[in-house]
């Protein structure tokens, strides 16, 4: 009977005391609640103000939500101010801690007689987010990271970039995507975190959001491209340029009896379904021709006040213009020269001038005398 009071009585101080980790041994009467938390992380120790910051930073970028820093050769004196004040460095200035931390509780102590610092930290974003960071050096990375997740058709990418240097990352993705579309279906709405505010290495937080699903563009993609291959190797073999670039323009404008209208996906509605505007016309005819070996770029601006789109392109060091709707006005293909241009404004200092061809001035061979005829 004295053996079950004793049980009963040690069962009761257990319950009555809770979780008790100062003891060397983390006990609760909740066991169900601790399912959703990370494994207690026992042999971290810190000596001073650097080893405290490090210790947090590694157990931030592991995502361990509970852990025990051993302090036992740290100068007691300074323990609670030092903690403090790697607490706040970790969440306001290192950029995992920035983008990844929501709180960090804390509670010194002992454990096993020894001092100790129990930390317990709560995450916006945890363990599998943090293993999904991309480590770049430099915004060239960077951007080669973005524009993979891009051609990926995935809704975000976020990534932990040294040498980071202030970036208009909605105009990136912007102008990749008009560069090649015959890659990018749909340009995403893009929302852009930096973390955190300042300093040399931040953490970039990307989020793609498209209209059309992922799987429904990568098949647009595979649909896509083929046409893109067919129109180089159309043009692979001999002959001037210009006559290339009349037959990539035959090849585009000869595809459908095209309904002018704007499409969320510009390429694919074009090249598959007859449908687009001026833009897509001028954005998919440079893609051809550059993945042809033809210098051809797209011009924004406006014809007649309206926002419109269309292409230079460089015949024999000359540059010309080329309007593909108003080309199949006309009857065919065209090139115009600057002069030629009536009603369209663009920036004149963006792309290069596209001026007549010199004319050439027929020389009467000289008489006899030495003269020289009048023609």
């Amino acid at each position: 009977m004295r053996q079950k009071w004793l049980c009963l009585i040690c069962i009761l101080c257990l319950c009555l005391n809770g979780c008790s980790w100062m003891s060397g041994a983390y006990v609760s009467v909740k066991p169900h609640l601790e399912r959703n938390v990370q494994m207690v992380t026992d042999g971290i120790t810190a000596a001073n103000y650097v080893q405290l910051v490090t210790a947090l930073e590694d157990i931030i970028q592991s995502g361990t939500e509970s852990v025990t820093i051993h302090v036992g050769q740290y100068n007691q004196a300074v323990v609670e101010d030092n903690m403090d004040r790697a607490v706040r460095y970790v969440m306001k200035s290192y950029p995992i801690g920035a983008y990844a931390v929501e709180s960090i509780k804390y509670e010194i102590g002992t454990k096993g007689g020894k001092p100790a610092i129990a930390v317990q930290i709560s995450y916006l974003h945890g363990r599998v987010e943090l293993r999904s960071i991309r480590y770049v050096n430099g915004m060239e990375e960077a951007e080669a990271v973005i524009e993979e997740a891009l051609r990926d058709c995935d809704s975000g990418v976020v990534m932990m970039v040294d040498n980071f240097k202030a970036a208009d990352f909605e105009q990136l993705v912007t102008d990749y995507a008009e560069t090649y579309p015959q890659l990018i279906m749909e340009i995403p709405q893009v929302a852009a975190g930096v973390y955190p505010e300042s300093g040399l290495n931040r953490v970039v937080e990307l989020t793609f959001t498209y209209q059309t699903s992922r799987e429904t563009l990568r098949q647009m993609q595979s649909q896509v491209l083929p046409v893109f291959d067919g129109a180089a190797l159309l043009v692979s073999g001999e002959g001037a340029d210009i006559q290339k670039y009349a037959q990539l323009y035959t090849l585009l404008m000869e595809r459908f009896d095209y309904e002018i209208t704007t499409s969320i996906t510009p390429t694919y509605s074009l090249l598959r379904h007859g449908v687009g505007d001026n833009r897509a016309f001028a954005l998919v005819y440079a893609a051809m021709c550059r993945q042809a070996g033809l210098e051809c770029m797209t011009v924004t601006g406006t014809r007649d006040g309206e926002p419109w789109c269309w292409n230079i392109v460089l015949d024999d060091s000359n540059y010309f213009h080329v309007d593909l709707l108003r080309c199949n006005q006309l009857g065919g293909f065209r090139k115009f020269t600057d002069d030629d241009m009536a009603g369209y404004v663009w920036d004149y200092s963006a792309y290069p001038e596209c001026n007549p061809l010199p004319q050439v001035v027929e020389q009467t061979p000289p008489t006899s005398d030495g003269t020289t005829e009048e023609p």
